[in-house]
Order: C-alpha cells, then sequence, then structure tokens
C-alpha cells in the first residue's frame, strides 16, 4: 500500500475521532462524517445507511444525495445494492450502479446523475450496524486501497457506536446498550426470573479505535500475538493427556494463530491508522462475515476458534481478563455463548436463570439446569453482544423468550407472573405431606427426578414418594477424567442414605449422542440421537458399565436397589444388561460383600421397537419407564433439537395415546410396573391424561410435583377417562380441547 494512501488514510481517520469528540448530537455528528469522507475520498456523495430493525435500512446521512431523503429512505435486507452489502456483509464495488443486477433506484434521493458505487459494511464481529457507501458521477471502479481504506472507516464508526457516539433525539442509531430488547429462543428449563445480568465473558470494549503511533501500535501487537502463540504452544505440550480432536482443536488455534496473513492484514490496518485492538476486531469481523457466507460446515465451524482466538488476542492487548474484578450482582442472570456442566455448577444455586446463545435441550448445561432447578432459554442469538453485566433482565423459560432491560410496564407483568407461580407454590406447600388421590379414590405415586447431590432435599420438601429418575452421568460429565469406583460408590451410597428409605431408580449411563463427556473422543453421526449412545455405548465398553454397576452394589449396602438401562431398542440388549449386573452381583457374593436385599431391574421404553417386543420382554423386566422426550421425537418423526417441528406435535395427539395405551395394556397382562418419565409428566394436563388411560407412577422434576398434585386431586381420573374416550370416537386429532374442558368445569 503506497505511503499517500496511508498517510491520507490516517488523516480521515484523526479528524473523525476529532468530529466525534465534539460537542453533539448523533445526527449533527454522522452529518460532519459524511462531509469528512466524501472530501477525503474525493467522492460527491457519501451516504450511511444504519439498521432501524433486523431488517429495514435507513439511509440516515448523506453528502450529495437529497437532503430531504434522509430518514425517509428505507429499504430491505437484500434489497438493492446498499441491501446486499448489508445482507453478504462483503463490499459491492461498480462502475456503473444502475446496470448492476438488483438495483434498485430511490428516485427520491437524486441519486440518478452518480455511476460509480462502493459500499461497505458498517460491522462489529458480527454484528451488523449498516452500510457507507460512498458514489461519483464518473464511471470508475474504486481502487483496492480505497475500498480497503473505507472499510477501516467503517470499522471505527462501528467502535464508535458501541461507544455511544452517535446517540440522540435525531441520530441514526440509539444509544447502544440502553434500549429495551426481547430475544425469542427456546426453552431449556422451565421457570421464571428475574435479575441482573452476569457474563460468564464479558465482552472487550475497544475505547481507542484510532492509532496516532502505527510503530508502537504494531510493535504491542507483535508482542501481544507472540505471547498468544507462546501460551497456545504450551497447551500443545501439556495435551499428552488429551484425546485425538481435542489436539486437532489445538492444532488449529495453533495454525491460526501463527498464520502470517492474519498479523499481516493487522499490521496493513494499523498502518492506515487503527489502534492494535481496532485491527484485530476488524479482521474478526471481515473474517467471520466470509465464513458465515461459507456453505462448507468444517470452514463454518471454524467461527468458534477465530471468535475465541481472537478475543483471547484482545484481552492480551487490553488487559481486560475475564476476572475483570466485578462482583456477582444480586440475583444474577448467566448470559452466555455456551458454557459446560461443570463451569455452570461452580456457579450452583447462586443464578437466578441462565441464557445460552447456543445449547440444546438435551446438552449438558440445561441437564445442570434441571438439576438446579433454574430457568434456562437457548437460542438466544446475539445477546452476548447486546447485554452488559449488571443489566436488568427477565428470563421466561416457559416462552423461551428473555427481556434484556425491560421497560417498566413489561417488568412489572413479569414480576405479577413471578408472584403468582410464588402464590401457587405456597398453595402447593400445603399439599406436601397430602397424598396424590383423585376424587375417586385412584392414587397416583408422582416421583422426582434428580442428578445431583443437590437434589436430594428436594425430595421431602416437594412432596415426591421417591427418585423415579436419577441421572448418573453427570457425575461423569463434570468430570476432566473416568471417575473411580470408589468416587461412584461413596456418591450412591449418600444418594440411597439421604432418600431416607424412600425409592430411588438409578438410570446406568445415558452418554452419546449431545451428551459427549469431556474425556471421550466425538463421534462423527449424521444423527447422533439415533446412535451410538445409552446401553449401546455401555454394551460396547462393558468395562465402564461394569465399573458403574460395581458402584451401584456396593452403594446399596444390603439395602433395596433398582436400576434401570437407557434407550433399550430390542430385548436382546436388555438381557445383555441385565445378565452383566446380575454377574456383578454374583462377583460381590463371592467377594464376601454384601448384595443388595431387594434387586429390581428395569428398562427406559424410548424407541417404538421396544413396545412391540416379545411378552418374554415385558415378563422378564421389573418395571417399564417410559421416556417420553425421545419416545416422542421417534414416534413423530420430529427432531426435538428442531424448533421448526418440535412444537408441531401434540402429546395428547390420539394417535400417540393410543401408542401409549398399547404399553400400558402389555405391562398389566406381565404385571410389570410402569411409569412415564420426561417433561410432559410434570405438565399438568399431560400428566392427567397419561393417569387417566392407566399410568400411575409419573416422574418428573420437583417444582413439578405441587402442581400435578393439586390438579389430581380435583379431578375424577375415570370421568377424564370417558371425556377422552368420547372426544376420540368424535374422530378428533388431539383430545387436548377435551381434556382442557373437562379440567375448566372441576370446582374448587
Amino acid at each position: 500500500m503506497v505511503d499517500r494512501s496511508e498517510s491520507d488514510s490516517r488523516t480521515l481517520l484523526r479528524r473523525l475521532r476529532d468530529t466525534l469528540a465534539t460537542p453533539g448530537d448523533g445526527q449533527d455528528r454522522l452529518d460532519r462524517i459524511t462531509h469528512l469522507i466524501a472530501h477525503s475520498m474525493r467522492t460527491q456523495v457519501c451516504s450511511i445507511y444504519l439498521f432501524r430493525d433486523p431488517e429495514t435500512l435507513e439511509l440516515c446521512a448523506t453528502e450529495g444525495l437529497n437532503p430531504e431523503a434522509v430518514h425517509k429512505t428505507r429499504m430491505r435486507l437484500g434489497e438493492g445494492l446498499v441491501g446486499r452489502v448489508a445482507r453478504t456483509g462483503q463490499p459491492a464495488n461498480t462502475a456503473n450502479a444502475p446496470a448492476e443486477p438488483g438495483f434498485r433506484y430511490m428516485p427520491e434521493t437524486g441519486e440518478e446523475i452518480y455511476s460509480s458505487f462502493l459500499g461497505v459494511p458498517i460491522q462489529r464481529v458480527g454484528e451488523k450496524l449498516g452500510v457507507l457507501v460512498v458514489q461519483s458521477r464518473e464511471a470508475r471502479l474504486f481502487s483496492d486501497d480505497e475500498v480497503y481504506g473505507l472499510e477501516v472507516v467503517a470499522m471505527v464508526l462501528a467502535e464508535m457506536t458501541e461507544l455511544g457516539a452517535f446517540t440522540g433525539d435525531q441520530g441514526g442509531i440509539g444509544a447502544a446498550h440502553r434500549f429495551p430488547v426481547m430475544f425469542r429462543g427456546s426453552t431449556g428449563q422451565e421457570g421464571a426470573a428475574e435479575g441482573r445480568v452476569w457474563l460468564h465473558e464479558p465482552r472487550v470494549v475497544v475505547t481507542n479505535p484510532v492509532g496516532d503511533d502505527p510503530d508502537a501500535e504494531k510493535a504491542r501487537l507483535d508482542e501481544a500475538v507472540s505471547t498468544l502463540q507462546a501460551q497456545i504452544d504450551d497447551m500443545l505440550i501439556g495435551s499428552a493427556s488429551m484425546d485425538k480432536e481435542q489436539r486437532q482443536v489445538l492444532e488449529a488455534y495453533k495454525m491460526l494463530a501463527h498464520s502470517r496473513g492474519w498479523v499481516r492484514r493487522m499490521s496493513e490496518d494499523i498502518d492506515l491508522g487503527l489502534s492494535a485492538e481496532a485491527a484485530v476486531e476488524k479482521e474478526q469481523s471481515t473474517a467471520r462475515a466470509r465464513l458465515e457466507q461459507s456453505t462448507d460446515a468444517y470452514l463454518r465451524e471454524r467461527l468458534h476458534d477465530l471468535d475465541d482466538l481472537s478475543n483471547r488476542l484482545l484481552r492480551l492487548l487490553t488487559g481486560q481478563g475475564k476476572d475483570t474484578g466485578a462482583e456477582l450482582p444480586e440475583n444474577p442472570v448467566l448470559v452466555a455463548r455456551n458454557i459446560g456442566p461443570a463451569e455452570l455448577l461452580d456457579y450452583g444455586r447462586k443464578l437466578k436463570g441462565v441464557v445460552l446463545e447456543e445449547g440444546s435441550v438435551g446438552s449438558h448445561a440445561a441437564i445442570v439446569a434441571r438439576a438446579l432447578a433454574i430457568p434456562l432459554v437457548i437460542h438466544a442469538a446475539r445477546i452476548t453482544n447486546e447485554a452488559l453485566n449488571g443489566d436488568p433482565i427477565l428470563v421466561d423459560g416457559d416462552q423461551g423468550i428473555v427481556h434484556l432491560r425491560p421497560e417498566e410496564t413489561v417488568a412489572a407483568a413479569f414480576r405479577d407472573k413471578i408472584a403468582m407461580q410464588a402464590e401457587a407454590q405456597k398453595r402447593y406447600a400445603d399439599l406436601r405431606n397430602q397424598p396424590a388421590v383423585d376424587r375417586a379414590g385412584n392414587r397416583v405415586s408422582l416421583m422426582m427426578n434428580a442428578g445431583l447431590m443437590a437434589d436430594l432435599p428436594s425430595l421431602k420438601g416437594s412432596g415426591a414418594d421417591g427418585v423415579g429418575l436419577f441421572r448418573t452421568e453427570l457425575q461423569f460429565l463434570i468430570r476432566s477424567r473416568v471417575p473411580r469406583r470408589g468416587e461412584l460408590a461413596a456418591l450412591y451410597k449418600r444418594v440411597i442414605d439421604a432418600a431416607q428409605g424412600a425409592k430411588v431408580q438409578f438410570r446406568t449411563l445415558d452418554i452419546g449422542s449431545d451428551k459427549v463427556l469431556p474425556y471421550m473422543k466425538p463421534q462423527e453421526e449424521p444423527n447422533p440421537a439415533m446412535g451410538w449412545r445409552a446401553i449401546r455405548l455401555g454394551l460396547d465398553k462393558p468395562g465402564v458399565l461394569r465399573m458403574q454397576l460395581q458402584a451401584l452394589i456396593r452403594a446399596s449396602e444390603g439395602r433395596p436397589l433398582s436400576v434401570m438401562f437407557p434407550f433399550v431398542a430390542t430385548p436382546d440388549e436388555f438381557n445383555a444388561a441385565k445378565a452383566t449386573l446380575l454377574r456383578e452381583i454374583d462377583r460381590e457374593a463371592t467377594l464376601g460383600r454384601p448384595v443388595p436385599s431387594d434387586l429390581r431391574v428395569g428398562a427406559m421404553l424410548e424407541t417404538p421397537s421396544l413396545a412391540f417386543a416379545p411378552d418374554s420382554f415385558f415378563a422378564g423386566c421389573d418395571f417399564i419407564s417410559i421416556g417420553g422426550n425421545d419416545l416422542k421425537q421417534f414416534f413423530f418423526a420430529a427432531d426435538r433439537e428442531n424448533e421448526r417441528v418440535r412444537r408441531r406435535y401434540d402429546t395428547l395427539d390420539v394417535s400417540f395415546l393410543g401408542f401409549i395405551e398399547q404399553i400400558i395394556t402389555r405391562c398389566a397382562a406381565s404385571d410389570t410396573a410402569l411409569s412415564f418419565c420426561g417433561e410432559d409428566a410434570g405438565r399438568p394436563i399431560e400428566a392427567l391424561t397419561f393417569a387417566a388411560l392407566g399410568i400411575r407412577k409419573l416422574s418428573m422434576r420437583p417444582a413439578s410435583i405441587g402442581p400435578v398434585k393439586h390438579l389430581l386431586r380435583r379431578a375424577d381420573l375415570t370421568e377424564l377417562k370417558a371425556a377422552i374416550d368420547a372426544a376420540r370416537a368424535g374422530g378428533v386429532q388431539t383430545v387436548r380441547p377435551a381434556v382442557t374442558a373437562y379440567l375448566a368445569g372441576l370446582q374448587g
């Protein structure tokens, strides 16, 4: 790049900085900026288009176009050349704009006399803010230096936007991080919470986008890059205990960190006038825009590597580490891109809620959030870019909605919802010691799901009859190595002790799919939910299964023990797993150790195939637990991680209920105990429907026991069954309206 270009660029950036430092509102600054850029680039036009909402761009300032068009000309994302730049995040450079495909003529702007067009995105780390445009009468392509220089200017505008430089009554961009924002995500764990944001990884704020001394800035960059490279090299040296997949991630980090092109481009940005920090963010934003457009899944996955490396480098340059010295606010709500189970457990019950940009309903974080009984919203896109530590936040886990910096009317309505839920919980607390019996005397056993020792105090407080599902995989997920048999035996013993005689049904390891152990190599499977997981993995890795079964036997210390195997698809799988358990019991007895006084062995019915197993299978099971979450997704062929389809099919669909009744009939014929476990077991309408069909044991999260028991004690299951049968006889697709109508007519 020629010296004149470097000098002109630095001069322009300094003038921009001075302009932004002078008093004035947002519109005044935008107007002066367009004048400066047009004059510096020797063009007749400079315009700034900014997003008014995620789909709409607005002309917010211009030098050269009709000033009457400001705040009146708007276009949709992808519409015209400006909309194309905004959508793709890539520059558009043409000598004959009207001849370009997709060109949109806007007569109110008076732009018909301008031929050449150069537009670059105003963006910051993937956050699209708008488009910066220059135009000239002469038909010419802008040079690479000019394109590059305008991108640098756009980067500074994006950074100054972050610092609130363009706010004002008429200004183009609203004050950053000040206005209410609603995020619509997905439910990871139900519940509602109000609190203050606590960022798991606070964002780095660049306060000095313009650098005065290029040599000094490049020296700072070189020092930070060298430190980053050394850190990654140290991690690789210490990676001997890591598996191949983890080493590959570090190798990818090393390749990026040692990329000469990456460092060269940042140095060139500094030559044009950016500070070292702004140069890092510019390259991060540019690379993100390219990768986000890629159809290659591998390249898109590298976004995380790029972001992590760039953020590490920014923290080295700014000194803004993860430990900022800030104290956890009152009623903290954790906001993060994603988080591991061990990290989430470190926060523990201090958290009021969790909001993630990524995650899944079956992820480690979701499992821990359920165990901690805190609301969780996942897929809240871009919330980490918008939220700041201490921001007021409302988490509606029931609807999958998050309100950041909510208006008072929204906050008041939300507090009313929380108050109503709290009042209802008080009413449910009065039922704690009351049996779950309907008006006709039918008793239903309400059990709780658990996975942590911290869950067990909820057993007595919730009014549960026992633990219908103890998830043993959490103890494996939160460790960096395989737990020892003695550690597991001690944990399982504490669980049995804490239950004080109440039944606890231990489910053996349900790992695989989206529950991958930190020390287990992830399997590249096209459909992991239907892949190598749960009992399939246990039978193929018998050492781990045997170790866990030995721990359970020793933990029982001669007391009753209930064990169930997950994701059983065929009787052979159950028989093989049961035989392994019986062999371990014989082995323990031979060694003179106490064995369970009563052993009950069951299976989770989560695959439709198992419902059609021979009678001998049901006769050989002491109990069957319907795993509703998996069974429903396989029955309807609707991935529960896919928001487009997971809510499309109703649990109370007559086809699904008919299938459930077949299972009830099979179990009754062999006198095999049957329970239902899953999200639907804790939803009062669904729970009562299952009970009316004949399932007399339901397992759910502790907070759901009160609402289910409250409704059950008001209902008559015989009457409800008659209403369900009448609806089915009428040819309905779902019995939900009939069940809802029956419950609405109850008194009290």
